[in-house]
């Protein structure tokens, strides 16, 4: 063996020429599986039980129905398809420069630097990211409600964040 080589193989200085060993290939999206299923179900069961009341009125009762009533029934169909809309767009996506985190409507990118912990408290209902200027951010696209698959994704995550930061 050559004077100066390390017999496990390793690197001394602790560089790795080819980068360090990440948990995913990168970019990776996260998604909240259990919340669009159920989000997306439950406009189906609101539209079709809608449907299906307006279909058994008789015509008398159709005629009483003003336009203001119908524009406002059909106003709060809107909302309730853009809070689920919101609630299904969340995710979070690990790229090799950074992390993006989308909560509803709002978006935010982060680089690793600003990553300083991932927590996921027992019984909170999602992650969230401890930030370096002292912020904390909730992280919707991971939910509690996916079961293992949560906790797998917060286990990626902290991994990344070690090796990346």
């Amino acid at each position: 063996m050559p004077a100066g080589s390390d017999p496990a193989g390793s690197d001394p200085a602790g560089s790795d020429p080819a980068g360090p060993k990440l948990p995913v290939k990168l970019p990776h999206t996260w998604r909240p599986l259990g919340a669009r299923v159920m989000g997306w179900f439950l406009v189906a069961a609101l539209a079709i039980m809608c449907t299906m009341v307006w279909v058994g009125f008789t015509p008398e009762i159709k005629a009483q129905v003003t336009m203001f009533e119908r524009l406002t029934f059909g106003f709060v169909g809107l909302l309730i398809l853009t809070c689920v809309h919101a609630v299904t767009r969340s995710r979070v996506v690990a790229r090799e420069d950074g992390l993006t985190v989308v909560n509803g409507y709002k978006r935010r990118d982060l680089e690793w630097a600003e990553v300083l912990a991932i927590n996921f408290p027992r019984g909170a209902p999602w992650p969230t990211i401890d930030l370096a200027s002292g912020h904390n951010i909730s992280v919707l696209g991971i939910q509690a409600s996916d079961g293992g698959s949560s906790k797998k994704a917060v286990r990626t995550l902290r991994t990344l964040v070690e090796e990346l930061s």
